[in-house]
């Protein structure tokens, strides 16, 4: 069997990201002999780390890297997430030692951070539709993380060098849509380094036996922030006239105690962070789930995860995330069209159109996420020269 390592920058706030590169080494591990190498900006920062920001290259962690390709020798190694504690010093290792290298862009931030001024960032528009910064006429610098303008900087010297090892080393670039693509080779990235790969699921694919009408619960689960877009949905939501319908809003954040003190009722129930398999128990009996983000979403897993379940998604046509639905879906929306939105929620009381489209979604998810497929597709990028 081919040997496969996987090394991922785990986020100091654990996100999906971070499920999902734990069911892609599951996945291959039907396949393939597969070792994973995490580095973690959750823990202590040392003194190394705290240089590495500076540096773009983490000693210790590079350390451990080589340690690691000695003992294992992989045939490939499968790079996800980096920054700050797995640094930029890992792909020169790689490109060094000529290892076969794969690199999966799980978000945008590449394209949000890749500029010191915020006119360059926004490129005259009033928002980014990847991070749903804004235009401030009193802010010259692309301040990214709103509370440090030291780690912007510091995260905007990283992408700049990050993009030119994306555009000059030899690697495999792996998206998960189409519409990502895209936005790669608009940055300069060579298109032939590029291939669509999704994150798998771990899904148990059952028959489509259900009657959607018989639950009166729909799902939201995400943080609660501005850029999710959860104000918006919690207006529109009690604009619905004689809603049998309770919104379950599972998560936390920033407007999380605004959000509650002002929108609890008995149509909508707040839990704040709970075990995600409360949540999936909660989707799978759900009459849908609902996201009204305002961002450039990578691969929706809640979404993805409601379609395994045959359960229908409310959410925004918008970049890649109708990738991840049959054409002609009934219950997306408009982005920011509000008034569309109110439709959609009030579509789900159309048993026949709800049922329907669950079962479409289903079928339409198995088939995108098939094991054997996702297998032959990676083992197929793996062999590329």
């Amino acid at each position: 069997m081919k040997k496969v390592l996987v090394i991922n920058n785990k986020y100091k706030i654990k996100g999906g990201e971070d499920s999902n590169i734990i069911d892609e080494i599951n996945l291959l591990k039907n396949k393939y002999t597969v070792e994973f190498l995490e580095f973690d900006n959750s823990k202590k920062m040392t003194l190394t780390d705290l240089i590495s920001l500076f540096t773009n290259s983490n000693l210790d962690s590079n350390q451990k890297l080589i340690k690691k390709l000695k003992s294992f020798n992989p045939d490939a190694v499968y790079v996800h997430n980096l920054w700050f504690v797995g640094n930029l010093g890992i792909l020169k290792i790689l490109k060094k030692y000529n290892f076969n290298t794969l690199i999966k862009i799980h978000n945008f931030r590449y394209h949000c951070a890749r500029s010191f001024l915020i006119k360059k960032h926004l490129n005259l528009k009033p928002k980014c539709n990847a991070c749903n910064m804004s235009s401030n006429s009193s802010l010259l610098f692309n301040k990214y993380f709103h509370d440090s303008y030291l780690r912007s900087f510091l995260l905007i010297i990283f992408i700049k060098r990050y993009l030119n090892i994306l555009k000059s080393n030899k690697v495999k670039i792996l998206t998960i849509t189409n519409f990502h693509q895209h936005y790669l080779i608009k940055s300069g990235v060579n298109e032939k380094k590029l291939n669509l790969y999704l994150n798998p699921i771990e899904i148990k694919k059952t028959k489509y036996n259900k009657n959607l009408s018989d639950s009166n619960s729909v799902i939201y689960a995400g943080r609660l922030n501005n850029e999710k877009g959860i104000k918006e949905l919690l207006r529109t939501w009690e604009d619905v006239e004689k809603n049998n319908l309770i919104l379950h809003i599972y998560g936390t954040g920033p407007l999380e105690e605004e959000l509650v003190k002002k929108y609890s009722s008995k149509n909508i129930i707040f839990y704040g962070e709970v075990n995600n398999n409360i949540v999936i128990d909660a989707i799978s009996k759900a009459r849908a789930v609902i996201t009204s983000t305002k961002m450039y979403e990578g691969q929706p897993r809640l979404l993805c995860e409601a379609s395994s379940f045959g359960v229908p998604s409310i959410f925004p046509s918008y970049g890649g995330m109708t990738e991840f639905f049959p054409n002609d879906y009934k219950f997306s929306f408009k982005q920011f069209d509000y008034n569309d939105l109110l439709k959609k929620i009030r579509l789900l009381e159309d048993t026949e159109i709800l049922n329907q489209e669950g079962m479409r979604v289903q079928e339409y998810l198995f088939d995108k996420l098939d094991k054997n497929n996702l297998l032959d597709k990676f083992d197929k990028i793996l062999e590329k020269n």
